[in-house]
């Protein structure tokens, strides 16, 4: 069989040789043979492409080989573009590339009624090529200016990033031949590419050594469809798959013109009838052999979870993890890529796939792992723990193994977007039963210490098998497979298994009970109380043996950010269930509930603890603390993970709780929060309202009172944040008529309150401030506050 495969691949090569030689143009050119045979002119420095075939649909790719290295700019090595299906049509001298519009569609045998619906919308040509040569049905075009273009839209990005207007400079732009090759199903052609323009923001000036030239590489792949023996699986809303659509206008009238699949790689069993089977193919991802250890091992380890879960769809090693040959591309359609991204600055981690636009099969899957995010789980842990370097300094080994744990996690993660998986933000409530959710480290009190044995998961979850049952199983001949997969999902209901995905777990406005991101438990209220106990134990635990000797006192500082805003996650989860709703992705006859309001009860658990985050006694830094965080040591400058302030170079310790108190705010009281508290109040009586929200959040900060003058001074600012909030509900538009009343009526009362307590200098400043925003209410602006560090362990984007 390998003498035969050489064979044919000899003659492939060698008839495309002899194709090549057919053009007089390209007679003294560099010859390249592949699923396109090209041409490099080094006199004039231009790539010729040879087109054999009209009308004939392959697939375009476009990516970043080489980025800019800012994660808030988002132009990242590796970074996929849009794959586009495409073909070459012939009109008079010219070859034009065609990109058919396949949102729109006529799947039948009627070739009139295709034509109808392909005549019927827009198609987009990519670009015209004079021809330079014909001979014997093949085309010669000059494809340098397709190449040598903004494909990408770097210069929009940077644009839009407001870093500077730039331009393509093709000066000092040129073809890149380490990574121009030809393989019999995909071509690859690499452009490094110069930018100029003028700099305007900081961004762009940290990242690049000259910021008026701004150099990347682009690469283009000219890749073969695949055949037609992929079969389309139904999309369902239960599944945890992402969903791939389009119109069918064939249609008969009296069902849906919209047809929606999942998107999945091609895996087919050798026997499908076997309850167990080898994969004819098996999807196999390679790690970007720039990884270093410890992280390969456990990136490798991390992504191997999955072959679980095919095992329980019954496969045999269907899914396997190896180290990407020295001498691959990364970018390259034949290999799936966990790619292992640098950033200045701790970014997102995504999964993309490059996909068949005609039936949503996975042809690559593309992970970018940030090089950062490790660092920072090894903050976090290097908080927590108590004084790690009181003894020693090299005692990293427990904190480095945390942050291992949490990027095995992350492997797994990724790479079930590139399988097709969505995330799954209510696997929480099921004992972490998906790798698809946002998993924060679960720690524990412990005879009064921190216990960090069960911070994350070690294997694949239980949902995860369920995604891949549905999207992956081959079933025996006659199998209805329709019946067969709603067996899946029903069986994972019965199970108890949620699933809630990313529109209905973010946290502003967000509005269900189940699905948030970075918590764990089942009950959003008692695991913050725990982790407010967890933040208060390590803060008294935090010392200057929190870090090395001879570390500056400001990484001190640094290190207690992670620690102090610990809570800020399990804050949003338990925002959420105020005015919350508890629903599913239901179909008819199902089974699942569609939806239903939170239990008054669990509302006003929620109440009751989210209340602490803006108590001066809980949020407060600590006065033993404040002396650890002197001003900051000459180079070690504020970062964006810093904290900031308003008194200069000194710690501001009143800011740094204001700003943790508006987290809670900005979550608890708003607007749309507040419209569906309206509602809820309206439907049921019983049920917690806006009235009673703004009434407890008062009661919970303006009734406190602090014997120390410094926490006393911490409540009076968290005090501060929740006047401006509460203004901010009485003046937006954006919520029924009856948020502006109730605010207004909050604010009244509040004023009667204040000016009982006497003419004290915040009272009175109080007052005034109501009596002016009462004048010209529609010129209120919510005062912004210091911003909130960084933070997310993955990030808020998935991609991630």
């Amino acid at each position: 069989m390998k003498n035969t495969t050489t064979l044919i691949t000899l003659f492939y090569f060698v008839c495309a040789s002899l194709a090549a030689q057919t053009f007089e143009k390209a007679k003294d050119f560099q010859k390249f043979n592949g699923y396109f045979n090209f041409f490099y002119d080094d006199s004039t420095d231009k790539i010729y492409l040879q087109v054999d075939e009209l009308e004939k649909e392959f697939l375009y790719v476009y990516a970043l080989s080489s980025g800019i290295g800012s994660n808030d700019i988002g132009l990242d090595r590796g970074q996929l573009g849009n794959e586009q299906v495409v073909f070459f049509r012939k009109a008079g001298t010219k070859l034009l590339l065609v990109q058919p519009n396949l949102e729109f569609r006529a799947i039948t045998d009627n070739e009139l009624e295709s034509k109808s619906v392909e005549q019927a919308f827009a198609k987009s040509i990519l670009e015209g090529f004079k021809i330079e040569e014909e001979s014997k049905g093949s085309y010669l075009i000059d494809f340098t200016d397709f190449l040598m273009r903004d494909a990408h839209g770097v210069s929009n990005r940077l644009k839009r990033a407001k870093q500077g207007s730039y331009s393509l400079d093709k000066s000092k732009s040129a073809l890149a031949f380490d990574r121009t090759k030809a393989f019999p199903k995909n071509v690859e052609f690499d452009v490094t590419l110069t930018f100029k323009g003028e700099p305007e923001g900081a961004w762009i000036r940290s990242v690049s050594p000259t910021a008026s030239l701004v150099t990347v590489a682009q690469h283009h792949s000219l890749i073969e469809l695949p055949d037609d023996n992929f079969k389309k699986r139904a999309f369902d809303p239960r599944s945890g798959g992402y969903p791939f659509s389009y119109y069918d206008y064939a249609t008969p009238v009296q069902e849906s013109l919209v047809k929606r699949f999942i998107r999945r790689h091609r895996l087919k069993k050798k026997d499908p009838n076997a309850e167990v089977s080898e994969a004819v193919e098996p999807i196999i991802y390679y790690l970007d052999n720039g990884t270093p250890e410890p992280i390969r091992s456990a990136l490798l380890d991390g992504g191997k979870w999955w072959n679980q879960a095919f095992e329980a769809a019954g496969y045999k090693n269907a899914f396997q993890m190896k180290m990407l040959p020295d001498d691959a591309d990364p970018l390259d359609v034949r290999y799936n890529v966990v790619q292992w991204v640098h950033r200045s600055t701790r970014g997102w981690s995504y999964g993309a796939s490059i996909v068949d636009p005609r039936t949503g099969e996975i042809l690559k899957g593309h992970v970018s792992l940030g090089s950062l995010r490790i660092r920072q789980d090894f903050m976090i842990a290097q908080a927590l723990m108590n004084q790690p370097f009181e003894e020693r300094d090299n005692n990293y080994e427990p904190m480095l193994e945390l942050a291992l744990a949490r990027i095995r996690q992350l492997s797994a993660h990724e790479i079930g977007h590139t399988l097709g998986f969505a995330h799954n933000f209510a696997a929480s409530t099921n004992n972490k039963a998906s790798v698809m959710d946002y998993p924060h480290p679960q720690f524990e009190l412990d005879g009064g210490e921190i216990n960090f044995k069960n911070a994350y998961d070690t294997g694949i979850g239980e949902w995860d098998k369920v995604t891949v049952a549905y999207a992956y199983s081959d079933f025996p001949s006659g199998t209805n497979e329709q019946e067969a997969l709603n067996t899946i999902l029903k069986k994972a209901q019965d199970d108890g298994l949620r699933y809630i995905s990313d529109q209905d777990a973010r946290p502003k406005g967000g509005a269900h009970a189940l699905a948030h991101l970075w918590d764990n438990g089942k009950s959003a209220s008692q695991e913050l109380e725990s982790m407010l106990e967890i933040r208060k134990k390590a803060i008294e635990n935090f010392s200057i043996d929190n870090i090395r000797t001879g570390e500056a006192y400001s990484v001190l500082e640094d290190v207690f950010v992670p620690l102090y805003f610990f809570h800020r996650y399990q804050t949003e989860a338990v925002s959420k269930v105020i005015g919350g709703l508890d629903y599913n992705y239901a179909v008819k006859d199902g089974g699942q509930t569609p939806v239903k309001p939170v239990n008054e009860a669990i509302q006003e658990a929620a109440m009751e603890s989210i209340l602490k985050t803006l108590d001066a006694e809980v949020i407060a830094v600590p006065k033993d603390k404040l002396n650890l965080f002197p001003p900051r040591a000459i180079g070690f400058s504020r970062s964006r993970e810093s904290f900031k302030g308003r008194t200069g170079v000194s710690f501001d310790a009143l800011s740094v709780a204001e700003t943790a108190a508006d987290m809670t705010l900005e979550l608890l009281l708003h607007p749309e929060r507040a419209s569906r508290l309206v509602q809820q109040k309206s439907l049921d009586k019983g049920q917690m309202g806006l009235k009673e929200v703004l009434d407890e959040t008062i009661k919970g900060t303006f009734d406190l009172s602090h014997r120390d003058d410094y926490e006393e001074e911490v409540q009076h600012t968290i005090n501060f944040r929740v006047l401006y909030h509460i203004m901010n509900l009485a003046a937006h538009n954006d919520v029924y008529p009856q948020v502006n009343a109730i605010a207004n009526e909050s604010l009244n009362n509040l004023k009667i309150q204040l000016l009982g307590d006497g003419k004290n200098a915040i009272s009175v400043e109080m007052v005034k401030r109501i009596d002016a925003f009462m004048k010209k209410p529609s010129e209120f602006k919510l005062i912004p506050v210091s911003e909130i560090p960084d933070g997310s362990p993955i990030g808020m984007d998935c991609m991630d």
